[in-house]
């Protein structure tokens, strides 16, 4: 970098922006194809794991990597 005074500018080579990876999609044992589970999917399970504990706060980040898990696995 070069200051000249008012501003810095960058000199030599940029990189580009990192891409973005689309979410990968396993087979199953038979073959068959299998998305991820949505957010949505996931939003839903991990709150229904909030309802069934009785609604005790703090949990959030457990519950959600647990939705996630169980919802990846079926």
């Amino acid at each position: 970098m070069r200051n000249t005074g008012r501003k810095t500018i960058k000199t030599g080579r940029t990189s580009a922006p990192m891409a973005v990876k689309a979410p990968s999609i396993t087979t199953t044992k038979s073959g068959a194809k299998k998305a991820p589970p949505t957010y949505d999917a996931i939003a839903e399970r991990s709150y229904e794991l909030y309802l069934a504990r009785g609604q005790h706060d703090g949990h959030d980040v457990e519950d959600w990597l647990a939705a996630e898990a169980e919802l990846s696995a079926s």
